[in-house]
């Protein structure tokens, strides 16, 4: 539907503007923060299709912040993953699209997601069974800064270093802040990057709102001769591309209202 991720980006954070409105749902903070990470990746790098989604030798995401499901939801709509229709049933008794993702319910959710600090691990032992049974496709692995404070992200760093997974892909959406706070309030993490370098990882920062650059880093990570997983710390801002959401705490936790989401949708349609 849209080529250009930029654009995607936009018309997914609009779409998820107007359901939220709707159905008082939260964390649209930081499903703005994703949004131009999740927009390269499904328009530049993955490749998926719906004839594709259970190819063994596919390029696989997990969305372990699952909490930004309306955001993820959307971005496979735009992608053609799901039909449009559906992101009505959001939030809906009785139907398959709740405020956390679910696996085997929704085309091209890979995970059931809730509790935090899981994709990561369950990311890596795809990545092995790939380098195991010699298939094809890399793993892709959405996380929140604030869920590295779970030590299973870490064990999963460690683990997939010691199997040089080159294969595993993990992204840390780094936009400081998580329910309670900054991330230095709450638990300090300090220089991501040096940490997962610390566990084995091959890891780079980029400014997670630059599509290029973005594109550039997906492209070539696991495929350049390295054996090190990757991890990219995307630098990002939470509640981008809306004056008033941007770096706001009360954003993970709020809905827009009528007046908020007209500020939003003209905002976001200059």
């Amino acid at each position: 539907m849209y080529d250009n991720p930029k654009e995607f980006a936009r018309a997914v954070r609009i779409h998820v503007a107007k359901t939220l409105m709707r159905t008082r749902d939260s964390h649209i903070g930081g499903g703005y923060s994703s949004a131009d990470i999740l927009a390269v990746l499904y328009t530049r790098i993955l490749g998926l299709t719906p004839d594709r989604l259970h190819d063994p030798n596919r390029n696989v995401f997990l969305l372990s912040k699952g909490h930004i499901a309306a955001t993820f939801y959307t971005t496979l709509a735009y992608a053609g993953l799901i039909p449009m229709e559906d992101l009505e049933l959001h939030l809906t008794d009785g139907e398959n699209y709740a405020g956390h993702t679910r696996k085997f319910v929704v085309p091209g959710v890979e995970m059931s997601a809730g509790s935090l600090g899981h994709g990561a691990n369950l990311g890596t032992g795809i990545a092995y069974a790939k380098k195991l049974q010699g298939l094809g496709g890399r793993v892709f692995v959405l996380l929140g800064d604030g869920e590295c404070n779970e030590g299973s992200v870490w064990e999963a760093a460690m683990f997939a270093a010691r199997f040089s997974l080159h294969n595993l892909v993990l992204i840390v959406d780094r936009n400081r802040l998580q329910s309670y706070g900054s991330d230095e309030q709450v638990l300090n993490m300090g220089d991501m990057a040096e940490k997962f370098r610390a566990f084995g990882c091959h890891a780079v920062e980029v400014d997670g709102h630059d599509c290029a650059a973005l594109e550039e880093l997906f492209a070539r990570a696991g495929l350049d001769g390295d054996t090190r997983p990757t991890a990219v710390i995307a630098n990002t801002v939470k509640g981008k591309g809306v004056s008033f959401m941007e770096n706001r705490l009360e954003w993970h936790f709020k809905s827009p209202n009528e007046e908020q989401l007209a500020q939003a949708l003209e905002e976001l349609s200059r």
